[in-house]
C-alpha cells in the first residue's frame, strides 16, 4: 500500500462541551454510535483501521468490495462504522463482530451487515488533504461520496445550528449520541482534541447495590447500580465512577455501614454461580466479562441495597447504560423502591432513513 497517508492513522477528536457552539464558520454533523475507522484503499489492496489504530479489517468483510467498487482507487477516508437495525443503530451487534472466529465473522456479515458513513477526507489520489481547511476536505468528499450507494454513506452536515438542534432531538431515538461541531477552517490533526461534541445528559436515581476497588486498591473504583423492573427483579445497569482521588477515599468509609451483613438476602448473591441462569432469565448481575477488556477484574463487593444514588448518564442502551454514570449526589430522601425503569426517559425512535436522507 503506497498511499500518501499510510496506516495506522490516529483519528481527529472532539471534546465535550456543554452547549451547541454558535457563530460562523461551524459545520454540524450527527454523532454516530458506532466504530471509528479509516479506510484505506490503494487499488485492491483495501485496510480498515480503529481509533486505537488497530486493524478492523478481518471483523467486517462486507465492507471491502463495495469499497474496491465504489470509492477511487486511491483514497483516505475517516468515517464511523455501524450497523443499522429496525429501532437504530445497533451496537450490541457491533460488538459481536469483534471475535476470534472468522466462521462467526461470516454469518453475522450476513445477517447484520455494516455500514460506513463518510465524514472526512485525509488523501485523495496522490494528495494528502490533511493539510487543506475542513471546508476544501468536506468538498473534495462530496465530489465522489454523493454518487455511493448502500452500504457506503456520506453523513448529513449542515452549517445551520437549527437544523442542528433538530438533529440532536429527533435523531437520538434512531441511535446517534448527540452532535459535533467543526470549525470549517481547520486543517485535519491526528489525534488532537479540536471538534466540540455535545451529547445527551439525563438524570436517574439508582440503588448502590455494591462497589469495585480501584485498581491502586484501598479507595473505591466504582459504584455497582442497579434498577428494578415491574416484577421487583434489580438489574445491575452499570457503574458510576470517574472520582477524584480525595472522594475516592472518602467513599471508602461512607459505604463502610452498608458492607456489614451485605450478602444476607443480597438479590444478587450468588450470581457467580448462577449467572448463566440469570442470563437466561433476563436478570443482568454484576461481574460478567468486560465489553470493552476481556482482561479487566470485574471482581465486587456487596452493599446492603439500602442507598440511593443519582446519576447523569446519556443513552440507555437496552437495559443498561451506554457509558459510566457520572456521580452527582447521594439521595436519602428517596426509596429504593423508587428506583426503577420507569424513571427513564425513552426516545421515540426515529426512522433511521431519515438520518441517511441526503
Amino acid at each position: 500500500m503506497n498511499l500518501p497517508v499510510s496506516p495506522p492513522v490516529a483519528p481527529m477528536l472532539a471534546k465535550a462541551t456543554k452547549g451547541l457552539p454558535l457563530g460562523e464558520g461551524y459545520l454540524y454533523e450527527p454523532k454516530w454510535d458506532g466504530f471509528r475507522c479509516i479506510v484505506f484503499r490503494d487499488g485492491d489492496e483495501v485496510e480498515l483501521g480503529s481509533r486505537n489504530e488497530r486493524p478492523l479489517t478481518r471483523y467486517f468483510p462486507e465492507l471491502l468490495e463495495p469499497i474496491r467498487e465504489q470509492l477511487p482507487d486511491r483514497v483516505v477516508l475517516d468515517g464511523e462504522i455501524v450497523i443499522p437495525a429496525a429501532q437504530g443503530l445497533d451496537f450490541d451487534a457491533l460488538l459481536q463482530r469483534i471475535h476470534p472466529a472468522e466462521s462467526r465473522i461470516k454469518k453475522l456479515a450476513k445477517e447484520t451487515p455494516a455500514s460506513f458513513v463518510a465524514f472526512d477526507l485525509l488523501a485523495l489520489g496522490d494528495h494528502d488533504a490533511r493539510p487543506l481547511p475542513l471546508a476544501e476536505r468536506l468538498g473534495l468528499l462530496t465530489g465522489f461520496m454523493d454518487e455511493v450507494e448502500p452500504p457506503l454513506y456520506l453523513s448529513p452536515s449542515t452549517t445551520d445550528a437549527d437544523r442542528a438542534r433538530d438533529w440532536f432531538t429527533r435523531f437520538e431515538g434512531a441511535g446517534l449520541d448527540g452532535v459535533v461541531a467543526k470549525k470549517l477552517d481547520t486543517a485535519y490533526l491526528e489525534n488532537q482534541r479540536v471538534h466540540l461534541k455535545v451529547k445527551h445528559e439525563r438524570t436517574a436515581d439508582c440503588v448502590v447495590a455494591g462497589f469495585r476497588w480501584h485498581k491502586s486498591g484501598g479507595i473505591i473504583g466504582s459504584l455497582l447500580l442497579g434498577l428494578y423492573d415491574d416484577g421487583g427483579t434489580l438489574h445491575h445497569v452499570g457503574v458510576a465512577g470517574a472520582f477524584t482521588v480525595v472522594r475516592r477515599k472518602e467513599l471508602v468509609d461512607e459505604l463502610a455501614p452498608y458492607r456489614e451483613g451485605a450478602l444476607e438476602n443480597h438479590p444478587w448473591q450468588g450470581w457467580a454461580e448462577a449467572s448463566a441462569a440469570a442470563e437466561a432469565g433476563g436478570q443482568r448481575v454484576p461481574g460478567a466479562t468486560s465489553r470493552w477488556n476481556a482482561k479487566k477484574d470485574l471482581s465486587w463487593e456487596p452493599l446492603r441495597p439500602e442507598l440511593v444514588v443519582e446519576v447523569a448518564y446519556d443513552q440507555l442502551q437496552g437495559d443498561r447504560f451506554r457509558h459510566a454514570g457520572q456521580f452527582r449526589r447521594w439521595r436519602p430522601d428517596r426509596d429504593t423502591a423508587s428506583c426503577t425503569y420507569a424513571q427513564l426517559e425513552v426516545v421515540v425512535p426515529e426512522e433511521l432513513a431519515s438520518v441517511f436522507a441526503r
